[in-house]
């Protein structure tokens, strides 16, 4: 059995804004089911609905006393268990840090935020006793707990058999703040360990300095962790990346099948399964009433969810796209928000097609599944993309993904050959529009030749993307640090 301290700044279904969250639920349920000792840490936002959970408080870690730096606060800690599993999670709960409206923001203290939450977890191990295996922390915001045991805490000898891991879910969120703030870190005599190129251009970069302390580095898959030891992906980290050699690695994410799953997602009214795709036919028809759209039953629905920023690749959509829709018995539905420029364009197109294009904003769960179950096809396009799950809930789902052979895309979809009947989904690799305008004219040309078309659909409804496949990974990792 391995401890396992993890700290996370979201947790689905409780605070989310990426995958993130559906990673440190996912990871915490398995590896509990699995008979690991494992702890998760997440901040008590007031966005999070507290008539989800039964919470308890834990007595001996409320009203405690946490300075970080010249700033002092109080934090509270609740507990509860964690939805769809018997593991606990523990809430740090200090309104002045998180009681913001928002799980994260732009205000001047962001880095102070996470920066309080990861030493009040590490020091939430002092008061329990608990000496954790493993301190296994995510993304910028939890970056510093390495650097943090190796120095703030060296003295506390509970420490001394605990290993680091630092897990990258997108390396384009750093967390920079300026080097005037050197202070909030506290280390005294140890700020020769903060880099000393960054401070002397004026910055602190949280993410670099968990690249370079913790004992192990993993991002969300294999692909990813390659590309981002390059200077195209690599957005200012390849260099201490590179430095790090063999303890960064890759680790695909798992899929938690128990809430993506069409023979009982609970979103849906009707289930199936690779041999009775006959719900799935009618669940399209039904997405097309329920959004108001004419199309035909049998008119090919492509589907997308997504945060809208460049990176997903909308850009290649604004030339294709309209192309598509115009020559094609084609039909598109997306769920999301985010940038305007995007946004414009799906309204625009929405208005220029209005009985085959739905354009939902913002972001609804239930909605989402149906979408991904009432699809034909799933557009992700993506510049780059550390893993991706929609692509592997399609598969699951019988929807046939388009993506760009980039990070996870390129590690869980395999291209279809129609001459083999071999592959799971249609992939792109230049980043332009003409590719894939090409990825979809070939999904949509093998939609309308049935044989080819069931026998993809069931390639895809075969895969195996588990957490008991891929949480096996992590604790192999935990054992060998």
């Amino acid at each position: 059995m391995t401890s396992v301290c993890l700290l996370a700044t979201e947790v689905a279904p409780l605070s989310k804004t990426g995958g993130l969250a559906d990673v440190a639920g996912a990871l915490t349920k398995y590896l509990h089911g699995a008979g690991h000792d494992v702890r998760l840490f997440t901040p008590f936002y007031d966005t999070i609905d507290r008539s989800r959970l039964e919470l308890y408080r834990v007595d001996f870690l409320q009203d405690q006393s946490l300075t970080v730096g010249p700033h002092h606060y109080i934090y509270s800690v609740w507990t509860a268990r964690l939805p769809g599993s018997n593991a606990f999670l523990y809430l740090i709960e200090c309104p002045p840090l998180f009681a913001r409206g928002t799980i994260y923001t732009t205000d001047a203290d962001e880095h102070l935020r996470y920066l309080a939450f990861t030493r009040a977890a590490i020091e939430c191990c002092q008061v329990m006793g608990w000496a954790p295996d493993i301190v296994h922390c995510n993304d910028w915001h939890t970056a510093f707990a390495p650097l943090l045991l190796q120095n703030l805490y060296a003295w506390d000898h509970l420490f001394d058999d605990t290993r680091t891991v630092l897990t990258i879910h997108n390396i384009g969120y750093q967390g920079t703040f300026p080097a005037t703030a050197i202070g909030d870190l506290a280390l005294g005599l140890g700020e020769h360990l903060i880099h000393q190129d960054d401070l002397r251009r004026g910055v602190i970069n949280p993410l670099k300095h968990g690249i370079m302390y913790a004992d192990a580095v993993t991002t969300v898959s294999p692909t990813y962790a390659r590309e981002i030891t390059t200077s195209e992906y690599g957005m200012g980290m390849q260099e201490a990346l590179r430095f790090r050699g063999d303890a960064v690695s890759g680790i695909l994410n798992g899929v938690d099948y128990d809430d993506w799953d069409p023979r009982h997602d609970k979103h849906l009214p009707l289930h199936y399964d690779s041999q009775n795709l006959a719900a799935k036919f009618e669940l399209k028809k039904q997405l097309f009433a329920r959004l108001g759209l004419t199309a035909g039953p049998h008119t090919a629905l492509m589907g997308s969810i997504s945060r809208m920023v460049q990176q997903k690749g909308f850009d290649l959509m604004f030339e294709s796209l309209p192309y598509v829709l115009d020559s094609r018995d084609a039909a598109f539905v997306i769920l999301g928000s985010g940038e305007p420029r995007y946004e414009r364009f799906f309204e625009q197109l929405q208005r220029q097609f209005p009985d085959r294009v739905s354009f939902q904003h913002g972001y609804n769960e239930s909605l989402s599944h149906w979408i991904e179950a009432a699809s034909d096809i799933f557009l992700m396009p993506s510049l780059y993309e550390p893993c991706g799950l929609n692509q592997m809930y399609s598969l699951r789902y019988g929807t046939v993904p388009i993506v760009r052979r980039t990070g996870g895309l390129a590690d869980s979809v395999q291209m279809f050959d129609p001459a083999t009947g071999v592959g799971t989904g249609i992939l792109f690799e230049p980043f332009e529009p003409s590719a894939l305008l090409w990825a979809m004219n070939t999904a949509l040309d093998l939609y309308a030749q049935p044989q080819h078309w069931n026998t993809l659909v069931q390639n895809g409804m075969q895969q195996d993307f588990s957490w008991q496949q891929q949480g096996a990974k992590y604790v192999a990792l935990y054992e060998a640090l």
